[in-house]
């Protein structure tokens, strides 16, 4: 139900970009970034803008070359992107954050029931991720057949 003090928590009007993240997201994220290696070079770059950056590649779905100049160079935001993705610091801030919507629902942190439809419960009987790889990419077929059977 929309209140007040829920329009005033869900208002953007005063970012940068919709997507850019509040004060209060990025209290919740900020930890599960980890810290820059020992050695080497200082990070040059602030995080929160690369945080930003990313989530306006994901929520406006822009190509890389669009991205606004007053958010960091692409080649940062991609890096980080694929180094988050890779050492997992993307799938602990997804998993943080859904555990936290879930206790703020008042529910439980994990879920008590599933749902599994019969495709799926065949498709893994019949060999798991090999099997759907081959049911998702296309036949292939021979010029010659396709010319005699079309």
């Amino acid at each position: 139900m929309w209140t007040a003090k829920n329009r005033g928590r869900y208002d953007r009007s005063k970012l940068r970009y919709p997507s850019d993240l509040t004060d209060d997201e990025w209290a919740h994220v900020e930890p599960l970034i980890p810290p820059a290696k020992r050695g080497g070079n200082k990070r040059h770059v602030e995080v929160r803008e690369v945080m930003n950056g990313i989530m306006y590649i994901l929520s406006t779905g822009c190509q890389w070359r669009a991205i606004p100049k007053d958010l960091p160079p692409r080649s940062t935001l991609f890096d980080y992107l694929d180094l988050w993705s890779y050492d997992g610091t993307l799938d602990r801030i997804h998993h943080a954050l859904y555990v936290a919507c879930r206790e703020q629902g008042e529910r439980e942190a994990s879920p008590t029931a599933a749902i599994v439809d019969s495709q799926s419960v065949k498709s893994a009987e019949e060999g798991g991720a090999a099997s759907i790889r081959m049911a998702m990419t296309r036949a292939k077929r021979s010029r010659a057949r396709s010319a005699i059977f079309s």
